[in-house]
């Protein structure tokens, strides 16, 4: 017999059936119950700040923005964390190669500080572009350096984890059910990673990750060490997750989300640390987003494959339009990126922004049958093409024009695509003056607010005023 509940969402009350969220820790789909009723204690991989994110990582931000939406909109309580990562991320994930952070330090003749300041005020501009919410928490690795030396102390403590001159590693063996979330075994694992050099003969096991690299051998001449009880070094990649999931969300969360590439190693090790030291399951819902690919193929820097968000506005292109071009596919299917489908996307919002603004400006009644069909659509697993066809039915239905622009508007809530600033007049915004817009926010992001005061001034004296709210800024006319 099928379950039902019921959701109180504004003045409405809708009776569904359950929300089902596909777990890659089960691989099924599963009836969402979060710890606390109402509440979803949420973590999404977030940015290493070495290069400007690709539009493939872009998509991961929009559709972890969805789900948040989407459960707010359903009247859960969210609270999100993203971390940014500035320090320890290795260019392999098997505890090789270069800090990522000290490549593009050498690369760019900066501190690894201001590489992460620099990205991190790009990354900012770009999701603010696409219409995405800020997280509760954005914490960065470097300010809980802390709590991960706590951690590694307990791990050690707990014997889960031992010392070599180079690092401090956890026994992957020592781990309960180690590849429960990639469904490897152990064995072929530990085979697999023996094919390559090993850079550590003291390791026990090829599989065994870093909790904490030591200034010494590879990393001697590292640029960002932080003392500890066993010697300076740096954390590894993976503990940092664990740390900052811990640190402000707690020791079991409701939903932890990221790319698909982090199932196998990533994630793996992110719940053998953390429920190795804390004891308990680490997070209840595993969910991740797959690849956007380019002409059918992985976005490649070598090939020009790997596109910016700045890339495309130059070539004209409204950023909403990529995100209602993401918002196309579900956030489980791969997506192929063309120009060609960008610019079907950008047409169809122009449509919609057309249509909408042909209902009047006058809003009626949210309709309640299309809302229970549109939450229907979010409760099965967030799917988002099924919500925008939701949407069309009701821009095609019968409904008086103030109840449709009443439902979609409220749909956006969701959907983040900027419904009620579409019936607002457009005003041309003169090319100076988005300059001076954009320095301004990168002043902000970098909290020199006396430079963003003195760009707000000069934006007023061309005749535009900078309007600031919900952690968004736009440009108006005075």
């Amino acid at each position: 017999m099928a379950r039902f509940f019921i959701c109180q969402i504004d003045q409405f009350r809708v009776i569904l059936r359950c929300m089902m969220i596909y777990n890659t820790l089960t691989r099924s789909k599963e009836e969402f119950k979060p710890i606390k009723k109402g509440h979803v204690l949420m973590y999404h991989c977030g940015p290493t700040l070495y290069w400007t994110q690709h539009i493939g990582n872009l998509r991961a931000m929009v559709l972890s923005d969805l789900i948040v939406r989407s459960l707010k909109y359903m009247d859960y309580k969210v609270k999100l964390t993203r971390n940014y990562t500035d320090v320890g991320h290795l260019t392999s994930d098997a505890d090789t190669g270069e800090d990522k952070m000290e490549e593009a330090a050498k690369r760019e003749e900066l501190d690894p500080q201001k590489i992460a300041d620099k990205y991190l005020a790009e990354y900012e501009r770009d999701i603010m572009a696409l219409n995405a919410e800020r997280p509760d928490e954005t914490p960065r690795a470097t300010e809980c350096i802390k709590e991960m030396i706590e951690m590694v102390a307990v791990l050690l403590e707990k014997d889960f984890a031992y010392k070599t001159d180079l690092a401090i590693y956890f026994d992957v063996t020592k781990a309960r059910d180690y590849e429960k979330l990639s469904g490897q075994k152990l064995e072929d694992k530990i085979k697999g990673t023996g094919k390559g050099a090993i850079a550590d003969p003291n390791k026990k096991n090829p599989a065994d990750f870093a909790l904490w690299f030591f200034k010494a051998g590879v990393h001697k001449n590292a640029l960002q060490t932080w003392d500890s009880p066993w010697g300076s070094g740096f954390p590894g990649w993976h503990l940092e997750c664990s740390v900052m999931a811990k640190k402000f969300l707690g020791d079991t969360i409701d939903i932890h989300m990221g790319g698909i590439e982090h199932v196998p190693v990533h994630h793996t090790n992110e719940i053998a640390q953390s429920e190795a030291a804390n004891g308990v399951k680490f997070a209840n819902y595993w969910l991740h987003n797959e690849h956007l690919l380019v002409k059918e193929s992985k976005m490649s820097k070598s090939e020009g494959t790997s596109f910016s968000l700045s890339d495309l506005i130059k070539k004209g292109f409204n950023p909403l339009s990529l995100r209602y071009f993401y918002l196309g596919a579900q956030y489980r299917s791969k997506q192929n990126f063309t120009f060609e489908a960008l610019e079907a996307a950008e047409n169809g919002l122009k449509n919609l922004y057309r249509d909408i603004k042909n209902l009047g400006e006058k809003k009626g009644k949210i309709d309640k049958k299309f809302k229970e069909k549109f939450i229907r659509s979010l409760a099965d697993d967030f799917n988002s093409p099924q919500a925008l066809s939701v949407m069309q039915e009701v821009l095609k239905s019968d409904l008086d024009n103030g109840d449709k622009l009443a439902t979609v508007i409220d749909f956006d809530r969701v959907l983040g695509l900027s419904f009620a600033e579409s019936l607002e007049e457009e005003i041309e915004i003169p090319a100076e003056v988005k300059k001076l817009a954009d320095e301004r926010e990168e002043a902000r992001l970098n909290k020199d607010f006396s430079k963003a005061d003195d760009l707000r001034e000069k934006i007023h004296e061309l005749g535009f005023e900078i309007e600031d709210k919900d952690g968004k800024s736009r440009i108006v006319k005075k």
